[in-house]
């Protein structure tokens, strides 16, 4: 259950309507889930968030679909439930089969065991997978 109410577009600041109106045109859809919503309370969260968002899962070096494999791969990681559904439907959207999700999901559940085995024995990094900053 949300923590503030979800506002409708009728509830909408001009601040947060141009963000929604941004949204809209960038992901080619009507539809503003329900994060988008709840952070419409504070317009200038909103604005930065969808700014810093927009610019980060743009295309870039990495493919689209890998961008939302990735944020699934974390929102597993931090236990966001709505972060994995919204990112997972993303991905799938983007062409992630069912293949590359299991996939996805056993290497975040390996990862996470080694991670904290490696962390309860205290292991040092090896030298030779110490990254030089001047390469």
């Amino acid at each position: 259950m949300a923590t503030v109410k979800l506002l409708s577009d009728d509830e909408l600041s001009s601040e947060v309507r141009a963000v929604f109106d941004d949204i809209r045109k960038v992901r080619q859809s009507d539809f503003i889930n329900n994060f988008w919503r709840a952070l419409a309370h504070d317009p200038k969260t909103l604005r930065r968030t969808w700014d810093s968002l927009k610019e980060v899962m743009a295309p870039g070096a990495l493919d689209p679909k890998v961008k939302e494999m990735l944020y699934v791969a974390v929102s597993v990681a931090h236990g966001c439930s709505y972060c994995i559904h919204s990112h997972t439907a993303s991905a799938r959207a983007k062409g992630m089969t069912a293949a590359e999700y299991g996939e996805l999901l056993a290497i975040v559940g390996m990862a996470a065991e080694t991670n904290r085995l490696v962390t309860a024995l205290g292991v040092p990094v090896d030298a030779a997978f110490l990254v030089d900053s001047a390469d």
